[in-house]
């Protein structure tokens, strides 16, 4: 099995993405778990993408797709895997395509977990931070005992900027604007399988399998 899982910021993906791999003994591969490992390791990759990143560029997508085929020619992904965050454009889905056709592979399925945005909203601005041991807390999720004080050491807590409703909102349209001919390019494949994401995270996974097996069959 081979998958892109699609999906908004605070749609649940990375949790998906990781218990759909489990499930079905493949490789979880998270293009952001990627690129911190190569700027760790100062790999040659990672030093190429560093010098993009210093100066508040894109990674072309040439180089973030060496990353992913490089990873997904590991052995733990030789039966498959479930890529988590690449693509994130058209280009890029087209760019990922063409490599995998010369590496003779070839994607099975593009799940979209979809989530409206009033929700999307309402998971990813309700998180706060204590100031003195940078425990996040939730509102709705996981709300402090009391509120705007750490449970652990009584620090105030904050909210990142990015974290506030109107950066949120923001996040989330340019999500939207691109990846908007991502999905387009899927669903022209006849790959994309949209899923319902407000439901609870068990009945998620378990269209999310369905999915899969559908796919499989067919």
């Amino acid at each position: 099995m081979r998958m892109v899982l699609l999906g908004a910021p605070g749609a649940g993906k990375g949790t998906q993405a990781s218990v759909i791999a489990d499930q079905n003994g493949v490789a979880h591969v998270a293009s952001g778990d990627l690129f911190r490992k190569h700027l760790g390791e100062g790999t040659d990759l990672g030093k190429l993408a560093k010098t993009f990143m210093d100066k508040g560029d894109l990674v072309p997508d040439d180089v973030t797709v060496k990353m992913v085929l490089e990873r997904i020619a590991e052995p733990d992904a030789a039966g498959g895997y479930v890529l988590d965050g690449f693509p994130r454009t058209g280009a890029q889905a087209e760019a990922l395509d063409a490599a995998l056709v010369s590496a003779g592979q070839v994607l099975d399925i593009a799940p979209l977990i979809e989530v409206d945005t009033e929700e999307l909203v309402r998971r990813l601005a309700g998180r706060w931070i204590c100031r003195v041991c940078q425990i996040p807390y939730h509102e709705i999720t996981a709300p402090p005992k009391q509120t705007g004080v750490c449970d652990k050491d009584g620090g105030e807590l904050y909210q990142r900027d990015d974290d506030k409703a109107e950066v949120v909102r923001a996040r989330l349209q340019t999500y939207q604007a691109l990846t908007a001919p991502l999905i387009d390019y899927y669903e022209g494949q006849s790959k994309l399988v949209r899923v319902n994401g407000q439901q609870d995270v068990e009945k998620v996974t378990a269209d999310l399998l369905a999915a899969v097996s559908a796919s499989a069959v067919s």
